[in-house]
């Protein structure tokens, strides 16, 4: 099966009301999706995670390397497109192209052998996976501390069990809110907290010690991402668990950060830390090394069905036991246009899980009148 045509897809579309996490404001919301054309008439879809339009200049750049190949050597393709720019990109938009390219990839294998991706990476462990609500971001007008209260008491009426909070808005500001989260969903419900990085290791400590005792599921990013010393300091202070990775890429970004024990969960966003094939190197290695692996999934439906069809096959955090411990797939709650709008059957959660798509490759079909819609001028 050999890869004829290589195209990009650049979506668009605007919010109803501007929303906000701690270091920017968004008015719309952005997609980077990749299409994979081939000469039995199968087409691949992936997605990239990041600006939307460099990273179509870099699919399109890697596109004389792709064409003509055999689209089902997915680990060739993905080792030859990594060594033509290793010289340049090594993490960043390089590795974002990439991953698109290889979960557009994955997805025609799957079609090409008439099976789910999951069934291809060894089968399926789970059918469906446990999800956390993302969600709780700021808004330009009224009081958060009721509409936040209000929306975390939506996702719990929901079937959530779990929901994620966004901090980084100073520490006086956080320890309310979390303190009204908490008290609003009550107390078996999974909170986590994300700073995006707003924070250095002293404020982020003084945060993580003030709302302990509201039982924090994980501090994501406490501090930026290249801040070694600081998220060993920010761990070593806590109780509660680090999380972080979505800004890291590849196995090798993620040697350092896992050897080193940075982090308590890993968080690679498929659609950006190598795709398919590289984020399931990933997750290995931080088995290995029993660290908890929680992909960072903020796309469209491309990118939800990405990380459920890996997220099938990863083992329990826990030995196998009566009370196992499911890697948790992020579900984007915030208001996104595009994420279902381009998916002929949306992927809907259920009671707070996620059914793992059955049909061959990502197991997802696209509309592409959404698409035509949906494009960025």
């Amino acid at each position: 099966m050999k890869i004829t045509d290589v195209k990009t897809h650049v979506l668009e579309a605007s919010l109803s009301q501007p929303f906000a996490y701690s270091r920017a404001w968004y008015s719309t919301r952005t997609a980077m999706l990749v299409e994979i054309e081939t000469d039995q008439g199968l087409v691949g879809w992936g997605e990239c995670y990041g600006p939307a339009r460099i990273n179509t200049a870099v699919v399109q750049a890697m596109k004389a390397a792709l064409v003509g190949q055999d689209a089902l050597r997915t680990e060739w393709l993905w080792q030859e497109i990594y060594a033509r720019y290793r010289d340049h990109g090594q993490k960043g938009v390089i590795i974002q192209g990439l991953s698109g390219i290889d979960i557009a990839l994955w997805d025609l294998k799957g079609k090409f052998f008439n099976q789910p991706i999951h069934r291809l990476l060894g089968g399926p462990i789970r059918s469906d996976v446990p999800a956390y609500a993302t969600g709780l971001y700021r808004r330009k007008g009224g009081d958060p501390v009721a509409y936040l209260a209000e929306e975390a008491a939506e996702y719990v009426a929901q079937g959530f069990k779990a929901v994620k909070l966004k901090v980084g808005f100073g520490v006086e500001e956080d320890i309310l809110m979390t303190r009204i989260i908490r008290e609003t969903i009550g107390p078996d419900i999974g909170l986590m907290i994300d700073a995006n990085h707003a924070y250095d290791a002293i404020a982020a400590i003084r945060l993580g010690r003030a709302i302990e005792q509201y039982d924090i599921g994980w501090f994501e990013e406490p501090v930026p991402p290249e801040d070694i010393a600081g998220h060993l300091q920010v761990k070593a202070a806590l109780k509660m668990p680090i999380a972080g990775g979505e800004c890291e890429f590849t196995r090798y970004g993620f040697r350092d950060l896992l050897a080193k024990h940075m982090v308590d969960i890993v968080q690679p966003d498929t659609c950006a830390a190598g795709g398919i094939s590289e984020c399931k190197k990933i997750a290995d290695m931080a088995s290995a090394h029993g660290i908890r692996y929680a992909p960072h999934v903020w796309g469209t439906g491309i990118a939800i069905a990405a990380g459920l069809q890996l997220l099938s096959v990863l083992p329990d955090s826990t030995p196998p036991s009566l009370a196992p411990v499911e890697p948790m797939l992020e579900f984007d709650r915030t208001e996104h246009p595009i994420r279902q709008a381009i998916l002929k059957t949306p992927i809907e959660h259920k009671e707070g899980r996620v059914a793992v798509p059955e049909g061959p490759g990502l197991g997802i079909e696209i509309d592409r009148g959404a698409l035509e819609r949906l494009r960025a001028s």
